[in-house]
């Protein structure tokens, strides 16, 4: 081989490690690129995940603060309607001790507190169950004795002894009734 030709081609050989040399430089860069952005998004990812997770916390433990406010202050509203009844008792028990006092207007008194006793119980779903003259309900009503009576329907109520009642139709008192046998 002639020297030109020898020198031709380690120029080629030079210029083909060169064009391997910077492609292979080229892809490490390439790939170092890349890990560099995989490995920021993986951190954004655990950044959001401990956010995430102290999110979460914090909505549990505000949870936790309102259910036991809940809890605790639940029957406020009921209470505060209560006291309406209460202050109607004691102003009715004040005119009761009064000199001037008739039975008349005792008993005018008593009847009022009852109603505002019955519409506070009313606005908290509390409904009275009183089923005089109704066929008999085993869900509802508690036989405390039955009467034989031929004139009337076997099997009804006769005599209501105690009203019961129902909270947003849950039974919490059955009513306590004479039943026609």
């Amino acid at each position: 081989m002639t020297k030109k030709k020898k020198q031709k081609q380690q120029k080629e050989e030079h210029i083909e490690t060169k064009d391997e040399a910077s492609i292979t430089n080229e892809k490490s860069l390439d790939l170092e690129a890349q890990l560099a952005e995989a490995q920021q998004s993986a951190k954004d990812n655990w950044d959001k995940l401990l956010r995430s997770q102290a999110e979460m916390e914090n909505l549990k433990r505000r949870t936790a603060k309102d259910l036991e406010k809940a809890h605790k202050y639940a029957l406020d509203g009921f209470v505060k309607a209560l006291l309406e009844v209460k202050d109607s008792l004691s102003m009715g028990l004040k005119s009761a001790m009064d000199k001037n006092a008739t039975l008349e207007h005792t008993i005018e008194g008593l009847e009022l507190t009852n109603k505002v006793f019955d519409l506070t119980l009313e606005k908290f779903g509390v409904e009275t169950v009183d089923p005089m003259g109704e066929i008999f309900n085993p869900e509802l009503h508690e036989a405390v004795t039955m009467v034989p009576m031929p004139d009337k329907k076997s099997n009804t109520v006769l005599e209501v002894v105690q009203v019961g009642f129902t909270l947003n139709d849950r039974l919490v008192r059955p009513a306590m009734v004479i039943v026609v046998q």
